[in-house]
């Protein structure tokens, strides 16, 4: 495996190819083809460049040394930084990624680099999700989790969140791919989420520099390669119109299982999945219906890794309501739901005058603070799942 510190391998050219102005990870590959030794490239005259159709501004960036000075420069900032850089050559580069059409050309990763050559399923969604989408991305990706499958997700807001939250809980791996450099949270309020990540041995990945900024085309972008790094792709909830759609796409153009939490057919958020389980998605409502999809190679490898009876283990993250609670808790747990939001309002009026309004939101401290219940903006109380 390569790292930040390997600047004498090819590391340096496949980072030097990927810096290149106007070049781009498909004619960057293209380019290394044509010339059979990527180093070649970068002893080319500008003639011997401009002959293989590349763009003027690309042949003079490589041919004037301009893009391995670049590229000595980004590992200068990655060593200071602690990121890694893989690139195709390296033994750590994840295969499943090179089946894909337009692979990257270089990996930046910060925290474990093992975690993207893992088995595992990617879990997206809308960023504006219902109770329940939330609730089901986190609760499957607790179920894959605690059986040793990686979960890989874009750590936006929403679906995404609560996917790596729930890998996080089951203590699990989870890798998420960056639309920025990974050194640059987005959104900002995922800094804790990004920290268990890296806590529980997952890692930050991006095929962008370090320091680059949150650019709206580049996450369209990033979605190839969470589709490309996992075994399927699991859609909870999703508009007509989300960004989704393109992971989706991603991920039949590169053979992936496509699985789909089927929804409420009212809802907009539901147009998504119940349109990919019409045209064929696996309809998922447990971990059991993405279990027996794998390849049996895969299963065979998790369960070795974790036991005979791993697939059947009851995840560290569930059991959440087998635990004892008080009798208040208990009829404020009533009152909740697992897929609509209540307001605390609502919990008082429904629960006088059996239960003081004190007696309400000492209940809800101690079930919030147990995972049992969660709140959400204005007040608003939801059951875990």
């Amino acid at each position: 495996m390569a790292t930040a510190q390997a600047t004498t391998s090819n590391a340096i050219y496949w980072l030097a190819l990927s810096l290149t102005p106007g070049l781009g990870p498909t004619r960057g590959r293209k380019l290394v083809e044509r010339f059979g030794n990527i180093q070649d490239i970068f002893h080319a005259s500008l003639t011997e460049l401009e002959a293989e159709n590349l763009r003027a501004q690309s042949a003079q960036h490589i041919a004037l040394g301009k893009s391995l000075e670049l590229a000595h420069d980004e590992v200068a900032k990655a060593v200071a930084a602690g990121v890694q850089i893989l690139c195709r050559d390296d033994a750590g580069w994840p295969v499943r990624l090179s089946e894909i059409y337009d692979p990257p050309l270089v990996l930046f990763v910060r925290g474990n680099a093992e975690a993207v050559i893992c088995p595992g399923i990617a879990i997206v969604g809308t960023r504006h999700p219902t109770p329940y989408g939330m609730g089901m991305a986190e609760r499957l990706s607790c179920d894959l989790a605690a059986r040793g499958l990686v979960i890989y997700s874009g750590m936006a807001r929403g679906v995404d969140t609560f996917g790596h939250k729930g890998a996080i809980k089951a203590k699990g791996k989870t890798v998420a791919v960056f639309g920025t450099g990974v050194d640059v949270i987005y959104p900002r309020e995922n800094k804790k989420i990004a920290e268990g990540i890296l806590e529980s041995n997952g890692a930050l990945i991006s095929e962008f520099p370090l320091g680059t900024f949150a650019a709206p085309q580049n996450f369209p972008i990033r979605n190839r390669i969470i589709s490309g790094l996992s075994l399927g792709v699991l859609v909870v909830e999703a508009g007509e119109y989300s960004g989704t759609r393109i992971t989706a796409r991603c991920a039949l153009e590169q053979s992936r299982e496509i699985f789909a939490v089927p929804g409420n057919v009212i809802s907009r958020n539901s147009w998504g999945p119940n349109t990919l389980i019409k045209q064929g998605a696996k309809l998922t409502a447990t971990w059991e219906d993405v279990w027996e999809e794998l390849p049996a190679a895969v299963k065979q490898q998790l369960e070795s890794e974790r036991g005979p009876a791993a697939s059947d283990d009851k995840p560290q993250g569930a059991g959440l309501f087998d635990e004892q609670v008080s009798p208040r808790e208990k009829k404020v747990l009533a009152v909740l739901k697992q897929d609509t939001l209540t307001h605390i309002d609502e919990i008082i009026e429904r629960l006088e005058p059996e239960v003081s309004s004190s007696e309400v939101f000492a209940a809800l401290f101690e079930l919030e603070l147990n995972g049992k219940i969660k709140q959400l903006p204005g007040k608003n109380f939801v059951r875990s799942f």
